[in-house]
């Protein structure tokens, strides 16, 4: 394909051009989807085709793209009505008949992703997390747990992904007995494209060798098409199923909670909530999390990567933008087969720059669920307690999980009532912790956390058991030099350095 160069092309005919040449990528990508199309045949080509037509259609949007999806004066503070306290939603009390209520939900967990950025092989959701249960063994005790304690049926959904669904279907089978039932769909398969060319790098449908790096699952806006493709989403619906409540599969803060499932189902059906976000207040940990806007009278959500840059501290700022998205979503279920039917998702496009291997610069276009509020009907942000956003990203977070901070029930973890203050203490852990596997080698037991508020750790450390760290505690080992906190030791604001000195903080 030749181009023509810029500063070559008339003012009045620069439109044009640029139509001209949208055009002619969008047939170059065609061609070359038919191609890989034409690599497999059966079931596995249908599979493809189907999810070509998305990738087509977000293709085309992202060739139309012009400029910042939002403008920044456009911007304003959603109206009051628009964020319920959830204290006000909890206030109202529940009703004798819960179970008719949870006999409308649905669970579905967000399952695509892998462990490495913890150093593990395989679906994240299969790490142990607490007591040698993983954050699938937790999301399925939680769910048995309502559904013995009311005698109900809500099933629950995992989303995968092809880097998933193999070994998350193996591991299903040992949930057979457990009075949950369990389906699963699997996210489209998207192809990577050249940063300077735009056209696919995988030259076959298939996942072997250099080419299994062509391909991605394009983020969990996702869920909305590949949830209907699958037919789950009509055969749901048929079972009397009206709300999906969506999470991701690594936040144990994330339970069916039986407020918001109330507030849902009792409204009247010409007024019904047809999506709720869960949002909570923003500390300074949280700054880069999307928040909810009013743009152009809807309720919409900001993401990060939307902010032009002259406005990013802005967008951090605790005191303009108050709350973040938790992407724990109750979203109707009859609202997204008419939204899919009429093709009136609308979903901004995130660009995602990546690098393989091999060094070749890529792009993946891909959106996010939370980014649909705006398409549904009475959409509403509801702020929840911090509780329900306990993320587990990292072994800082893992040690804080596993630690006598929280209490483990029924596959809920609370927040000990021995802790005075119901704050998270921050933890950084460094590169040495960084991997699951070295950060179990490195605790003889998880100290005692109850008091503690900060906690930075550095360098080759290790811990013996029975340790206590309370207030605030730094412990940086120099390069070269090794600390090993000695059993029963007590630490309270105390720094500890490279020479095994303790000082007081």
């Amino acid at each position: 394909m030749s181009f023509v160069p810029l500063n070559r092309v008339p003012n009045k005919g620069m439109a044009q051009f640029q139509e001209m040449m949208r055009q002619q990528l969008e047939s170059s990508m065609h061609t070359e989807l038919e191609k890989l199309l034409n690599t497999v045949t059966g079931a596995e080509k249908e599979v493809s085709k189907a999810d070509f037509e998305g990738f087509k259609n977000l293709f085309h949007r992202f060739l139309q793209v012009k400029g910042p999806s939002v403008e920044w004066v456009k911007i304003k503070r959603p109206p009051e009505d628009s964020i319920q306290p959830y204290d006000k939603i909890a206030a109202r009390g529940l009703p004798d008949n819960v179970a008719d209520s949870l006999n409308k939900l649905v669970v579905v967990k967000l399952n695509g992703g892998l462990g490495t950025s913890m150093g593990c092989k395989g679906p994240k959701s299969l790490i142990s997390v607490r007591n040698e249960n993983t954050f699938l063994d937790l999301t399925v005790q939680q769910i048995e747990h309502l559904n013995k304690t009311y005698n109900t049926d809500v099933p629950l959904v995992l989303m995968n992904s092809f880097n998933t669904d193999e070994d998350t279907k193996k591991i299903l089978q040992k949930y057979t007995h457990h009075r949950v039932k369990i389906h699963t769909f699997n996210q489209s398969r998207y192809p990577r494209i050249n940063k300077e060319s735009l056209l696919p790098v995988a030259t076959s449908l298939t996942m072997n060798g250099q080419n299994a790096e062509g391909w991605y699952p394009p983020g969990h806006g996702d869920i909305y098409a590949s949830f209907y493709n699958s037919g789950l989403l009509n055969q749901l619906i048929a079972q009397g199923k009206e709300y999906i409540f969506v999470s991701n599969i690594d936040n144990l803060g994330a339970t069916v909670d039986l407020n918001i499932l109330h507030h849902l189902v009792s409204q009247p059906n010409g007024k019904r909530c047809e999506f709720v976000m869960e949002v909570t207040d923003k500390t300074r940990a949280d700054v880069k999390g999307g928040t909810l806007i009013q743009y152009e009278g809807k309720l919409r959500l900001l993401e990060i990567a939307q902010v032009p840059k002259a406005h990013v501290d802005e967008f951090k700022s605790v005191s303009k933008f108050k709350i973040f998205n938790t992407n724990n979503l109750w979203i109707s279920l009859a609202a997204i087969k008419r939204l899919q039917e009429q093709k009136a998702m609308d979903m901004e496009i995130i660009v995602n720059p990546k690098t393989l291997d091999g060094g070749q610069n890529v792009i993946q276009l891909e959106t996010a669920v939370g980014a649909a509020i705006k398409c549904f009907d009475n959409a509403l942000g509801i702020n929840v307690p911090r509780s329900r956003f306990l993320p587990v990203k990292t072994t800082s977070d893992l040690l804080l999980v596993m630690s006598n901070l929280y209490s483990l029930e029924a596959g809920c973890l609370t927040m000990s009532p021995k802790r005075e203050f119901p704050t998270t203490p921050h933890v950084k852990l460094g590169s040495s912790f960084t991997k699951v596997q070295e950060y179990l080698t490195r605790f003889e037991s998880i100290p005692d956390m109850l008091e503690l508020d900060h906690l930075t750790v550095s360098g080759d450390v290790t811990f013996g058991k029975n340790v206590s760290l309370k207030g605030t505690v730094i412990i940086i080992a120099n390069h070269g030099d090794r600390i090993d906190i000695p059993a029963g030791s007590m630490l309270e604001n105390k720094i500890v350095s490279g020479n095994l000195r303790i000082l007081d903080h």
